[in-house]
């Protein structure tokens, strides 16, 4: 059986909204035969990873970057996921403040060295999460369940 694995940093009610979420996307009733784990970036491993075939990732902004934990998730990984997990799908989320963008750039950089292959657009909220924030990341855990049933 497949495995999604989401990675997440949620410090914020503003981010455990989006976190729960991209969850229920991922475990929709009609998305049959995928196994999602859910791991908090600090608790995350080399091993998770790959086990994993497609991961979903989600963090704040902080300070103009993705926040230390996921950071810490990706040096940890990096290396020993290198050669084994190339062109897996995944996906992300980013909760702001007012900007985003350095964080998005972040992932974009770490995930393009990992060879992972980006199978959805990223849901980027900046402020309160609104009803569109929510849908959006609930698709988001849709769409990269789906892929992997597929």
């Amino acid at each position: 059986m497949p495995t999604l694995l989401i990675i997440h940093h949620t410090p914020s009610p503003n981010c455990q909204e989006l976190f729960e979420a991209v969850v229920s996307g991922a475990t929709a009733p009609e998305i049959e035969g995928v196994r999602v784990v859910r791991r908090a970036a600090l608790a995350a491993t080399a091993a998770d990873v790959l086990a994993a075939d497609g991961y979903l990732l989600g963090t704040p902004a902080n300070l103009g970057y993705m926040s230390g934990a996921l950071k810490h998730f990706f040096d940890q990984i990096y290396y020993p996921c290198l050669d084994d997990t190339r062109g897996r799908p995944f996906g992300y989320w980013v909760h702001g403040g007012n900007d985003v963008t350095g964080a998005v750039r972040s992932i974009e950089t770490v995930t393009t060295g990992l060879g992972w292959s980006r199978a959805a657009e990223p849901v980027t909220v900046t402020g309160t999460p609104g009803r569109d924030a929510t849908e959006g990341c609930w698709e988001l855990g849709a769409v990269l369940a789906a892929g992997l049933a597929g």
